[in-house]
């Protein structure tokens, strides 16, 4: 092979190359438009769910007696408290990750978020056994009321 057929097939192969990494860039960028869409309508759902709930609490909490509000409220304080706590525990711990091989902080990120899926579950169980709770009370409740008006 002579020498300019070698410069050639080099220049060639390099353009070639050029269009392929052209192309990757290219699909990950689609790709990286794609979550962040993703991520933003997930976030828009996240919030418009949420201020469906609040909404809801707020329904239950304005027909609620004042003794009822009160112990809300003593609840609401001690959960915004739990969770302020367990943020600072989290930035804490993620402070000390940060001395971490960049190995060993993936591993850890990866594990709190874990814990945190985890925490969030229990938490999501323990809403569902309380809106049970509530059906069932609230089924006594209008049955006693429909007794009561016999």
């Amino acid at each position: 092979m002579k020498l300019s057929d070698m410069f050639s097939s080099l220049a060639r192969s390099a353009e070639d190359f050029e269009k392929r990494i052209a192309k990757w860039q290219e699909d990950m960028r689609e790709k990286n438009n794609d979550l962040e869409e993703s991520a933003r309508k997930w976030r828009e759902s996240a919030e418009q769910r949420q201020a469906e709930l609040n909404k809801q609490i707020q329904g239950y909490f304005d027909e609620a007696s004042t003794e009822v509000k009160a112990q809300w409220q003593q609840a609401k304080t001690d959960w915004d408290k739990a969770v302020a706590d367990t943020r600072a525990k989290g930035e804490e711990m993620r402070q000390k990750a940060q001395a971490m091989q960049a190995e060993e902080t993936a591993d850890w990120y990866e594990a709190y978020a874990a814990n945190m899926v985890a925490y969030a579950q229990q938490v999501q169980d323990e809403a569902s056994n309380a809106v049970a709770a509530a059906t069932e009370a609230r089924a006594k409740a209008d049955g006693k009321g429909a007794l009561d008006k016999a």
